[in-house]
């Protein structure tokens, strides 16, 4: 049975008691810091359980953390799930409660109208799937999804990912210079298809530190660091540099074989990021990310919550249809690129998981 706690919703088992929450409902109940040590243990290659995640039905990885009374849970990585014993999650050190506003004074007709008010404004979100009517509080989160941007809702890592800021930093400079001498950066570093070979073909991999525009590098920025942080994370540094290599290589293979534009150039990241949100999407495919529509004119707005996978294959049908548009010679973004990388970071995916399944 399933049933709504004040920190979200909890399954638990009419058997033996058990329940299993979402990682994002336990961090509303326990303490941060045991939550994200429940995290580190289950992702550093912990034991595995004989448990199968209740959602994705894969084996589960146990997670232990210390005190007075040691509890030993069940984690699913891939769902971000997590099943604890009878008793197990009253053992954990619970997070402060939230905190309650005073209530006003009213009369009780104004309670019972409050109330009335309050039960109304419930049915109707429930009636509307979970989807939020309002921009969350952080205004930092709320200017990103005006901005058309996606925002994850749970990011925890195991390790600092290096290589993605140092990644981030050297396109930001080098894109930032080229802005100062563009018509040099492009006949530098940029990719001419008609040329790819110049330069010993070096333009296939340095296209990828030059931007046309500023919002142009902000995005792949931003794209780069909410993903890449994850990807790091489960793959490691090195293979990280790797996917990223490889993904740009192949989206650029793409772009020169197909585009029938030889004589453009192509910069930007795009390629090899889309080679990182493809394999975010495969390795992470529950994960939660929030977006949102509405009306500028009407300042109305409703977020959705949605997981990772959802995400990745309405990006992929845009840029099947991008594919299109730039076959016919039309558009100003090389979407073939976008395709090539992620096609890359699907391969990564399979061989990086086919490792780890054999060890």
């Amino acid at each position: 049975m399933r049933y709504q706690s004040y920190a979200g919703l909890v399954w638990q088992c009419a058997r033996c008691g058990g329940r299993a929450v979402a990682l994002s409902v336990l961090r509303k109940a326990v303490e941060e810091r045991t939550v994200r040590t429940l995290w580190v243990a289950a992702t550093q290659g912990g034991i595995r359980s004989s448990l199968r995640c209740p959602s994705c039905r894969k084996p589960m990885s146990q997670a232990s953390v210390g005190g007075s009374l040691p509890v030993t849970v069940d984690v699913c990585e891939l769902c971000q799930f997590v099943w604890a014993d009878a008793g197990e999650l009253e053992q954990m050190p619970a997070a402060p409660p939230p905190a309650k506003p005073p209530e006003p004074d009213l009369p009780p007709e104004a309670k019972e109208a409050l109330a009335m008010a309050k039960v109304e404004a419930l049915s109707k979100r429930a009636r509307e799937y979970g989807i939020e009517e309002d921009l969350p509080d952080n205004p930092v989160h709320a200017a990103l999804l005006l901005l058309g941007l996606p925002v994850e809702e749970e990011n925890f890592l195991q390790r600092q990912p290096y290589m993605t800021w140092i990644t981030a930093f050297t396109i930001t400079v080098i894109s930032i210079l080229a802005f100062f001498q563009m018509e040099r950066a492009m006949n530098t570093l940029a990719l001419l298809p008609a040329q790819w070979w110049r330069y010993g073909g070096i333009t296939l991999f340095t296209s990828f530190f030059v931007h046309g525009s500023i919002w142009h590098l902000l995005s792949n920025l931003y794209f780069l660091l909410v993903f890449g942080d994850n990807v790091e994370d489960r793959v490691g540094h090195g293979r990280f540099v790797l996917l990223l290599a490889l993904a740009t290589l192949v989206g650029n293979i793409l772009h020169i074989a197909f585009d029938p534009r030889p004589d453009v150039p192509c910069v930007g990241a795009s390629g090899g990021i889309s080679g990182i949100i493809a394999f975010y999407a495969l390795a992470f495919p529950y994960a939660r990310l929030q977006v949102a529509y509405g009306w500028w004119w009407a300042w109305r707005w409703w977020v959705f919550s949605i997981p990772a996978w959802v995400m990745a294959l309405l990006w992929l049908l845009l840029q099947l249809l991008g594919v299109m548009e730039q076959i016919s010679g039309f558009g100003g973004v090389s979407t073939l690129a976008h395709l090539g990388g992620a096609l890359m970071g699907f391969a990564c995916w399979l061989l990086w998981r086919r490792e780890q399944q054999e060890l």
